[in-house]
């Protein structure tokens, strides 16, 4: 499979490539070329299969270029430091109300499950392509902190991660910035979070600065993060009993929208989930977005969720690219219209 830009104006890449190159470089975001449609037989093969096998099930349409062996082992690596057996479990609140957990990873947050995987596909690239890796990533809390534990002391690898000082919680803080770790840097900047995502994707926009220092990407523009998040809302869908499966609705909190749009894709997929939604706080670019068609920046407000103190989500730019047809020319005059006036207003 091959993986594709959203603005269209680079190569397409096979799935190690993308993975290693993070952001494309013409600025857009990594999608599959198309998505895989999953028939009721597949699901019906996913059955009974425990997380980590489910994963490599799944990422078998994707990482088309390791080997099923290779892939299923770092698969397995990646899972065994949760805590709970079952990985994601189920949890019954009341009569036809769930919640999955999502904390047993090891820094508590559900970003534990995309950044263990990915960090164990870094340490494999390079040991397999003889390279080192400078890996950068801004946070609001949980992503740098499971980006780092994925990370601590992997050979060829170094990971810089920006947060807003004073923005995080202090745990997270602590996670990041207390390892030891001789290839791990964090580092506190003035501003907000979407202050420290913009410097980072300007960071990248330098292309030979970009490749002369091998830089990749951690954050969810990674497009192993999203995929990787698809695999927790199958585990869950495929745990109900099946007269429940076609009547699903999940509500998930979001910040930089990455974990509500791998639900979203999983959908697109064909696992027959009836619909999502969007938790927010006073952050609610999305909530305005999806209420009143209009896409604009507003301040950041601090919360007691400083990880959904998100007022540009870049995951929004995947789900534009589905929305307008897959027309990257579209995507490119939407996004340079935002960046120009940071609004944009749904026809």
């Amino acid at each position: 499979m091959k993986f594709i830009s959203t603005r269209g104006e680079g190569p397409a890449l096979g799935f190690g490539d993308a993975v290693a190159t993070g952001l494309a470089p013409d600025g857009g975001l990594f999608l599959p070329e198309e998505l895989p449609k999953f028939a009721s037989a597949d699901l019906q093969a996913f059955r009974g299969l425990d997380y980590a096998g489910l994963c490599s099930a799944f990422f078998r349409r994707f990482a088309t270029d390791i080997d099923d062996a290779t892939f299923t082992a770092i698969v397995a690596k990646s899972y065994t430091s949760f805590s709970h057996p079952e990985i994601a479990p189920l949890v019954p609140l009341a009569d036809n109300l769930q919640v999955l957990e999502l904390f047993h990873g090891p820094t508590l947050a559900f970003k534990d499950f995309a950044l263990q995987l990915l960090g164990n596909i870094y340490e494999h690239q390079c040991r397999e392509r003889g390279q080192s890796i400078n890996v950068l990533g801004a946070t609001s809390g949980d992503t740098g902190a499971a980006a780092i534990h994925s990370l601590l002391g992997k050979p060829g690898t170094a990971i810089f991660i920006l947060y807003p000082d004073g923005r995080v919680a202090p745990l997270q803080e602590r996670q990041m910035a207390c390892t030891g770790a001789g290839n791990v840097y964090a580092m506190a900047v003035e501003g907000s979070f979407d202050d420290a995502q913009t410097a980072l994707k300007d960071i990248f926009s330098d292309q030979e600065f970009r490749q002369r220092h091998r830089l990749s990407a951690v954050n969810s523009i990674n497009l192993t993060r999203v995929l990787a998040q698809c695999v927790y809302y199958l585990f869950a869908w495929l745990k109900l009993p099946r007269s429940q499966q076609d009547n699903v609705e999940f509500i998930v909190p979001t910040g930089n929208f990455g974990n509500v749009l791998a639900g979203w894709m999983l959908q697109q997929m064909g696992v027959p989930i009836r619909g999502f939604k969007v938790a927010t706080n006073q952050n609610d670019i999305l909530y305005r977005l999806f209420t009143h068609g209009e896409y604009k920046v507003d301040r950041v407000a601090p919360s007691l969720a400083p990880s959904m103190d998100i007022q540009v989500a870049s995951n929004f730019e995947r789900f534009l690219y589905y929305a307008v047809g897959c027309d990257p020319h579209r995507v490119r005059e939407i996004m340079s219209t935002f960046k120009a006036t940071g609004q944009y207003n749904c026809d």
